[in-house]
Protein backbone atom coordinates (compact mmCIF):
# COMPACT_ATOMS: atom_id res chain seq x y z
CA UNK A 1 0.00 0.00 0.00
CA UNK A 2 0.73 3.72 -0.33
CA UNK A 3 0.79 6.51 2.29
CA UNK A 4 0.54 9.83 1.54
CA UNK A 5 1.28 12.11 4.40
CA UNK A 6 0.43 15.92 4.25
CA UNK A 7 2.82 18.05 6.45
CA UNK A 8 6.06 16.50 7.88
CA UNK A 9 6.09 17.44 11.44
CA UNK A 10 5.96 15.77 14.80
CA UNK A 11 2.76 14.04 14.42
CA UNK A 12 3.40 12.86 10.52
CA UNK A 13 6.47 11.16 12.12
CA UNK A 14 4.05 8.70 14.37
CA UNK A 15 1.99 7.98 11.36
CA UNK A 16 5.33 6.79 9.72
CA UNK A 17 6.47 4.85 12.97
CA UNK A 18 3.01 3.48 12.99
CA UNK A 19 3.01 2.21 9.01
CA UNK A 20 6.26 0.35 9.70
CA UNK A 21 3.23 -2.05 12.04
CA UNK A 22 0.81 -2.69 9.27
CA UNK A 23 0.04 -6.13 8.31
CA UNK A 24 1.89 -5.45 4.58
CA UNK A 25 4.52 -2.79 3.80
CA UNK A 26 3.60 0.72 2.89
CA UNK A 27 5.59 2.75 0.71
CA UNK A 28 5.51 6.50 2.53
CA UNK A 29 5.43 9.96 0.53
CA UNK A 30 5.55 13.19 2.39
CA UNK A 31 4.42 16.88 1.51
CA UNK A 32 5.57 20.09 3.38
CA UNK A 33 6.51 23.26 1.98
CA UNK A 34 9.33 23.47 5.00
CA UNK A 35 12.35 21.70 3.42
CA UNK A 36 13.71 22.07 7.17
CA UNK A 37 10.44 19.75 8.24
CA UNK A 38 11.34 17.40 5.50
CA UNK A 39 14.94 17.20 5.94
CA UNK A 40 14.21 16.16 9.15
CA UNK A 41 11.70 14.07 8.43
CA UNK A 42 13.87 12.10 5.95
CA UNK A 43 16.87 11.50 8.65
CA UNK A 44 14.17 9.20 10.43
CA UNK A 45 12.42 7.85 6.97
CA UNK A 46 15.35 7.97 4.51
CA UNK A 47 13.29 6.01 2.20
CA UNK A 48 10.23 8.42 1.79
CA UNK A 49 9.78 10.33 -1.10
CA UNK A 50 9.59 13.77 -0.69
CA UNK A 51 7.78 16.80 -2.39
CA UNK A 52 7.45 20.68 -1.50
CA UNK A 53 3.46 20.00 -1.89
CA UNK A 54 0.54 18.19 -1.42
CA UNK A 55 -0.70 18.63 -5.00
CA UNK A 56 2.74 17.78 -6.43
CA UNK A 57 2.49 14.55 -4.05
CA UNK A 58 -0.51 13.70 -5.49
CA UNK A 59 -0.41 13.99 -9.06
CA UNK A 60 2.37 12.57 -9.46
CA UNK A 61 0.66 8.89 -10.12
CA UNK A 62 -2.37 7.51 -9.97
CA UNK A 63 -4.30 6.58 -7.25
CA UNK A 64 -4.87 3.13 -6.31
CA UNK A 65 -7.96 1.53 -4.82
CA UNK A 66 -6.09 1.51 -1.06
CA UNK A 67 -3.94 4.54 -0.91
CA UNK A 68 -4.61 6.47 2.22
CA UNK A 69 -3.59 10.46 2.32
CA UNK A 70 -2.42 11.24 6.24
CA UNK A 71 -3.42 14.82 6.77
CA UNK A 72 -1.49 15.66 9.45
CA UNK A 73 -1.45 19.63 9.41
CA UNK A 74 -2.68 22.79 11.75
CA UNK A 75 -6.84 22.41 12.04
CA UNK A 76 -6.87 26.01 9.75
CA UNK A 77 -4.89 23.77 6.94
CA UNK A 78 -7.10 20.73 6.75
CA UNK A 79 -10.03 21.81 4.85
CA UNK A 80 -8.34 22.18 1.48
CA UNK A 81 -5.93 19.10 1.71
CA UNK A 82 -8.49 16.77 2.72
CA UNK A 83 -10.30 18.45 -0.71
CA UNK A 84 -7.41 17.92 -2.45
CA UNK A 85 -6.65 14.40 -1.54
CA UNK A 86 -10.11 13.62 -2.29
CA UNK A 87 -10.10 14.98 -5.99
CA UNK A 88 -7.22 12.17 -6.61
CA UNK A 89 -9.29 9.50 -6.09
CA UNK A 90 -7.86 8.43 -2.64
CA UNK A 91 -9.09 7.90 0.95
CA UNK A 92 -8.66 10.27 3.82
CA UNK A 93 -7.64 10.17 7.83
CA UNK A 94 -7.54 13.69 8.60
CA UNK A 95 -5.44 14.84 12.26
CA UNK A 96 -7.93 15.73 14.89
CA UNK A 97 -10.04 17.98 15.27
CA UNK A 98 -11.33 17.53 12.08
CA UNK A 99 -12.41 20.92 10.97
CA UNK A 100 -12.65 24.65 12.23
CA UNK A 101 -16.28 24.35 12.26
CA UNK A 102 -19.63 22.28 11.01
CA UNK A 103 -19.61 23.81 7.78
CA UNK A 104 -15.87 22.71 6.92
CA UNK A 105 -16.42 19.07 7.89
CA UNK A 106 -19.82 19.31 6.08
CA UNK A 107 -17.83 20.10 2.66
CA UNK A 108 -15.13 17.32 3.77
CA UNK A 109 -18.09 14.90 3.85
CA UNK A 110 -19.50 15.63 0.27
CA UNK A 111 -15.88 15.36 -0.50
CA UNK A 112 -15.93 12.07 -0.16
CA UNK A 113 -19.40 10.77 -1.10
CA UNK A 114 -19.10 12.32 -4.24
CA UNK A 115 -15.63 10.77 -4.47
CA UNK A 116 -16.37 7.33 -3.40
CA UNK A 117 -13.88 7.31 -0.79
CA UNK A 118 -13.74 7.01 3.29
CA UNK A 119 -13.02 9.99 5.37
CA UNK A 120 -11.78 9.06 8.80
CA UNK A 121 -10.81 11.33 12.14
CA UNK A 122 -7.70 10.34 14.23
CA UNK A 123 -9.90 11.48 17.34
CA UNK A 124 -9.42 7.51 18.26
CA UNK A 125 -6.45 7.32 19.43
CA UNK A 126 -7.68 5.57 23.14
CA UNK A 127 -10.12 3.01 21.24
CA UNK A 128 -9.81 -0.83 21.55
CA UNK A 129 -7.05 -0.06 24.16
CA UNK A 130 -7.40 -2.97 26.48
CA UNK A 131 -8.19 -1.11 29.78
CA UNK A 132 -10.88 0.75 27.72
CA UNK A 133 -12.74 -2.56 26.09
CA UNK A 134 -12.68 -3.87 30.14
CA UNK A 135 -15.22 -0.82 30.79
CA UNK A 136 -17.10 -1.48 28.00
CA UNK A 137 -17.48 -4.51 28.52
CA UNK A 138 -18.55 -3.86 32.53
CA UNK A 139 -21.35 -1.72 30.96
CA UNK A 140 -22.32 -4.28 28.36
CA UNK A 141 -22.47 -6.94 31.23
CA UNK A 142 -25.05 -5.60 32.58
CA UNK A 143 -23.23 -5.60 35.82
CA UNK A 144 -24.11 -1.97 37.14
CA UNK A 145 -27.54 -1.89 36.56
CA UNK A 146 -29.54 0.64 34.98
CA UNK A 147 -27.19 3.52 34.17
CA UNK A 148 -27.60 6.95 35.09
CA UNK A 149 -24.86 9.03 35.55
CA UNK A 150 -21.11 9.69 34.61
CA UNK A 151 -17.95 11.77 36.19
CA UNK A 152 -15.71 12.61 33.41
CA UNK A 153 -13.12 14.78 34.81
CA UNK A 154 -9.36 15.99 33.37
CA UNK A 155 -7.80 18.99 34.85
CA UNK A 156 -4.47 19.61 34.81
CA UNK A 157 -3.02 22.48 36.05
CA UNK A 158 0.11 23.81 33.85
CA UNK A 159 -0.24 22.09 30.30
CA UNK A 160 -1.45 24.36 27.83
CA UNK A 161 -0.42 23.87 24.27
CA UNK A 162 1.29 26.32 22.81
CA UNK A 163 2.75 27.22 26.49
CA UNK A 164 3.71 24.35 28.72
CA UNK A 165 3.31 22.29 25.82
CA UNK A 166 5.09 22.65 22.34
CA UNK A 167 5.76 25.92 23.72
CA UNK A 168 7.44 26.94 19.60
CA UNK A 169 3.78 26.20 18.44
CA UNK A 170 2.02 29.23 19.55
CA UNK A 171 -0.87 29.06 16.84
CA UNK A 172 -2.59 26.66 19.25
CA UNK A 173 -3.27 29.85 21.42
CA UNK A 174 -4.93 31.15 18.27
CA UNK A 175 -8.74 30.48 17.98
CA UNK A 176 -8.32 31.42 14.01
CA UNK A 177 -5.60 28.69 13.69
CA UNK A 178 -6.66 26.00 16.31
CA UNK A 179 -10.29 26.67 15.90
CA UNK A 180 -10.46 26.70 19.84
CA UNK A 181 -8.49 25.79 23.37
CA UNK A 182 -8.63 22.70 25.42
CA UNK A 183 -11.69 21.80 24.17
CA UNK A 184 -11.17 21.48 20.51
CA UNK A 185 -7.43 19.79 21.26
CA UNK A 186 -8.34 17.31 24.03
CA UNK A 187 -12.52 16.94 23.60
CA UNK A 188 -11.87 14.66 20.13
CA UNK A 189 -10.63 12.22 22.27
CA UNK A 190 -13.05 12.49 25.01
CA UNK A 191 -15.95 12.42 22.68
CA UNK A 192 -15.21 9.30 20.93
CA UNK A 193 -14.11 7.64 24.61
CA UNK A 194 -17.49 8.82 25.94
CA UNK A 195 -19.44 7.95 22.58
CA UNK A 196 -17.66 4.44 22.53
CA UNK A 197 -18.65 3.39 25.86
CA UNK A 198 -21.99 4.42 25.95
CA UNK A 199 -23.10 4.51 22.17
CA UNK A 200 -25.86 7.56 22.53
CA UNK A 201 -27.88 8.12 19.36
CA UNK A 202 -27.98 11.70 20.26
CA UNK A 203 -26.40 13.91 22.53
CA UNK A 204 -27.85 17.00 24.59
CA UNK A 205 -25.41 19.87 25.61
CA UNK A 206 -27.79 21.11 28.47
CA UNK A 207 -25.45 23.98 29.96
CA UNK A 208 -21.44 24.13 29.34
CA UNK A 209 -18.91 27.02 30.05
CA UNK A 210 -15.38 28.40 29.12
CA UNK A 211 -12.90 30.01 31.00
CA UNK A 212 -9.65 31.05 30.51
CA UNK A 213 -7.64 31.23 33.87
CA UNK A 214 -4.39 33.76 34.19
CA UNK A 215 -1.04 32.78 34.64
CA UNK A 216 2.29 34.97 35.39
CA UNK A 217 3.44 32.93 32.63
CA UNK A 218 0.63 33.91 29.45
CA UNK A 219 2.23 35.18 26.92
CA UNK A 220 1.83 38.92 25.68
CA UNK A 221 3.11 38.81 22.18
CA UNK A 222 1.35 36.38 20.42
CA UNK A 223 -2.89 36.19 20.34
CA UNK A 224 -4.13 34.33 22.92
CA UNK A 225 -7.73 33.73 23.29
CA UNK A 226 -9.12 30.08 23.45
CA UNK A 227 -9.96 28.36 26.31
CA UNK A 228 -7.73 26.44 29.26
CA UNK A 229 -10.67 24.89 31.15
CA UNK A 230 -13.87 23.60 30.28
CA UNK A 231 -16.93 22.01 31.74
CA UNK A 232 -20.45 20.99 30.72
CA UNK A 233 -23.47 19.07 31.95
CA UNK A 234 -25.01 16.61 29.48
CA UNK A 235 -27.80 14.40 28.64
CA UNK A 236 -26.81 11.06 26.58
CA UNK A 237 -29.67 9.02 25.35
CA UNK A 238 -29.14 5.78 23.51
CA UNK A 239 -31.13 2.31 23.59
CA UNK A 240 -31.62 2.53 27.77
CA UNK A 241 -32.83 5.31 29.58
CA UNK A 242 -30.93 9.06 29.85
CA UNK A 243 -27.44 8.99 30.99
CA UNK A 244 -26.32 12.78 33.12
CA UNK A 245 -22.93 13.26 32.32
CA UNK A 246 -21.03 15.98 34.28
CA UNK A 247 -17.57 16.97 32.02
CA UNK A 248 -14.65 18.93 32.84
CA UNK A 249 -11.57 19.56 30.96
CA UNK A 250 -8.62 21.92 31.83
CA UNK A 251 -4.75 22.29 30.74
CA UNK A 252 -4.87 25.14 33.65
CA UNK A 253 -6.66 25.02 36.70
CA UNK A 254 -6.12 26.68 39.83
CA UNK A 255 -8.05 23.88 41.64
CA UNK A 256 -6.53 20.58 42.08
CA UNK A 257 -5.31 18.38 39.21
CA UNK A 258 -6.65 14.80 38.91
CA UNK A 259 -8.25 12.26 35.66
CA UNK A 260 -11.01 9.96 36.53
CA UNK A 261 -13.74 8.64 34.87
CA UNK A 262 -16.50 6.91 36.21
CA UNK A 263 -20.18 5.08 35.62
CA UNK A 264 -22.51 4.89 37.83
CA UNK A 265 -25.54 2.11 37.40
CA UNK A 266 -28.35 0.89 39.44
CA UNK A 267 -26.50 -2.13 40.56
CA UNK A 268 -22.61 -0.78 40.38
CA UNK A 269 -20.41 1.39 39.40
CA UNK A 270 -16.92 0.87 37.13
CA UNK A 271 -13.98 3.48 37.33
CA UNK A 272 -11.02 4.57 35.49
CA UNK A 273 -8.29 6.34 33.77
CA UNK A 274 -9.11 6.91 30.11
CA UNK A 275 -6.00 8.17 29.22
CA UNK A 276 -3.50 5.91 31.21
CA UNK A 277 -3.84 2.77 30.21
CA UNK A 278 -1.19 1.79 32.83
CA UNK A 279 -3.78 2.73 35.73
CA UNK A 280 -6.14 -0.02 36.76
CA UNK A 281 -10.01 -0.55 36.30
CA UNK A 282 -11.82 -0.76 39.14
CA UNK A 283 -15.85 -2.12 40.04
CA UNK A 284 -18.24 -1.19 42.92
CA UNK A 285 -21.04 -3.18 43.80
CA UNK A 286 -23.41 -4.19 46.95
CA UNK A 287 -22.82 -7.11 48.77
CA UNK A 288 -24.60 -8.31 51.94
CA UNK A 289 -24.98 -4.05 52.83
CA UNK A 290 -21.48 -2.90 52.18
CA UNK A 291 -19.81 -1.93 49.74
CA UNK A 292 -17.29 -4.42 47.75
CA UNK A 293 -14.21 -3.01 45.40
CA UNK A 294 -12.59 -5.32 42.59
CA UNK A 295 -10.04 -4.77 40.73
CA UNK A 296 -10.61 -5.63 36.82
CA UNK A 297 -8.65 -7.92 34.89
CA UNK A 298 -7.81 -5.73 31.77
CA UNK A 299 -4.78 -8.21 30.14
CA UNK A 300 -1.68 -7.91 29.02
CA UNK A 301 -1.79 -4.36 26.53
CA UNK A 302 -1.67 -4.69 22.70
CA UNK A 303 1.05 -4.33 20.89
CA UNK A 304 -0.24 -0.99 19.22
CA UNK A 305 0.38 2.34 21.17
CA UNK A 306 -2.41 5.30 21.19
CA UNK A 307 -0.14 6.84 18.27
CA UNK A 308 -0.66 4.14 16.16
CA UNK A 309 -4.64 3.52 16.53
CA UNK A 310 -5.65 5.94 13.87
CA UNK A 311 -3.56 4.19 11.19
CA UNK A 312 -4.09 0.63 12.40
CA UNK A 313 -8.22 1.41 13.02
CA UNK A 314 -8.89 3.23 9.68
CA UNK A 315 -6.76 0.90 7.89
CA UNK A 316 -8.84 -2.18 8.85
CA UNK A 317 -11.82 -0.05 8.24
CA UNK A 318 -10.60 0.22 4.52
CA UNK A 319 -10.04 -4.00 4.85
CA UNK A 320 -13.41 -4.74 6.28
CA UNK A 321 -12.18 -5.04 9.61
CA UNK A 322 -12.89 -3.64 12.88
CA UNK A 323 -15.02 -0.21 12.90
CA UNK A 324 -12.60 1.34 15.51
CA UNK A 325 -12.19 4.00 13.11
CA UNK A 326 -15.05 7.35 13.03
CA UNK A 327 -15.73 7.18 9.55
CA UNK A 328 -17.72 9.47 7.49
CA UNK A 329 -20.72 10.87 8.54
CA UNK A 330 -20.11 9.67 12.47
CA UNK A 331 -16.79 11.57 12.26
CA UNK A 332 -18.64 14.20 11.37
CA UNK A 333 -21.42 14.09 14.51
CA UNK A 334 -18.01 13.34 16.59
CA UNK A 335 -17.02 16.80 15.32
CA UNK A 336 -20.17 18.37 15.96
CA UNK A 337 -20.42 17.90 19.54
CA UNK A 338 -17.20 20.25 19.72
CA UNK A 339 -19.49 22.73 17.63
CA UNK A 340 -22.84 21.91 19.87
CA UNK A 341 -20.24 22.86 23.08
CA UNK A 342 -18.91 25.83 22.05
CA UNK A 343 -22.23 26.92 20.89
CA UNK A 344 -24.24 26.17 24.07
CA UNK A 345 -21.63 27.77 26.48
CA UNK A 346 -21.89 30.89 23.91
CA UNK A 347 -25.60 31.26 23.90
CA UNK A 348 -26.67 29.83 27.12
CA UNK A 349 -29.21 27.37 24.90
CA UNK A 350 -29.35 24.06 25.18
CA UNK A 351 -28.30 22.54 21.79
CA UNK A 352 -28.68 18.55 20.21
CA UNK A 353 -26.68 16.93 18.07
CA UNK A 354 -27.61 13.35 16.63
CA UNK A 355 -25.11 11.00 16.18
CA UNK A 356 -24.62 8.16 13.38
CA UNK A 357 -24.58 4.47 14.59
CA UNK A 358 -21.26 2.33 14.95
CA UNK A 359 -20.72 -0.20 12.49
CA UNK A 360 -20.37 -3.62 14.33
CA UNK A 361 -16.89 -4.02 15.78
CA UNK A 362 -14.99 -7.44 14.97
CA UNK A 363 -12.99 -8.70 17.30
Amino acid sequence: MRLYLIGAGVIARTHAEAAAKLPEPAEIRVADPSPAALAAFSEKFPDAVRFPDAAAMLGAEEAREDDIVIVATPPFAHLEPVKLAFRSGRHVLCEKPLAMNDNEAAEMLRAAEQAGRKLGCCSVRFKGMAHMEAVKKAVDSGVLGEIYHVGFVHKSARSRAGIEYQPASRWFLDSSKSGGGILIDWGPYDFATLIDVLQPAEIKFNAAWLRQPETEADPRDVVFDVETHAGAFLTFRGAGGPVHVNYERASCAHGEEYARAEIEGTSGAVRWSPFDSRQPVYIRYDKDGQIVEERVETGPPGPLTVMDNPLHHFYRELHGGSAYANVDARAVDHFRCLSAFYACAESGREVTVAIAPAKEESK
